[in-house]
């Protein structure tokens, strides 16, 4: 029995894709056939995120915020990577730049207190 050929150049049976795994040939009203895996590509690498956001939480609650500034230029280069299409995880990425730029903020505005409070307590009024 011979099968009838796709615009791919493959044979198609009538049980399946054509061999090789590309996707059905498009028929007209009935959209497209995706592929292995879906219409998302679930095979981006996010561990770069995942590790921005953990850190600038982990940052956040304790470690005096010193991990939360890790966490934001790890958050940078996962968004910039994310944009690109080379990677995924832009909103975990994206997270952790704001999570660790709130606590660069909170780690100034607790230095220039502490500034404040250490000159006052040496100025003399009299």
């Amino acid at each position: 029995m011979s099968y009838p050929q796709d615009p791919y150049g493959q044979q198609q049976n009538q049980y399946g894709p054509p061999s090789g795994g590309q996707p059905y040939p498009h028929q007209p009203g009935y959209g497209y056939a995706y592929g292995p895996g879906g219409p998302h590509n679930q095979n981006q690498d996010q561990g770069m995120a995942i590790a921005a956001m953990v850190c600038a939480i982990v940052g956040l609650v304790g470690c005096g915020g010193v991990l939360s500034i890790v966490g934001l230029v790890l958050g940078h280069i996962a968004y910039a990577k994310a944009k690109r299409g080379e990677a995924g995880g832009q909103g975990m990425a994206l997270a952790a730049i704001i999570i660790g730029w709130i606590v660069v903020a909170l780690i100034v505005i607790a230095v220039i207190i502490f500034l404040i409070a250490g000159f006052a307590t040496n100025w003399d009024f009299d």
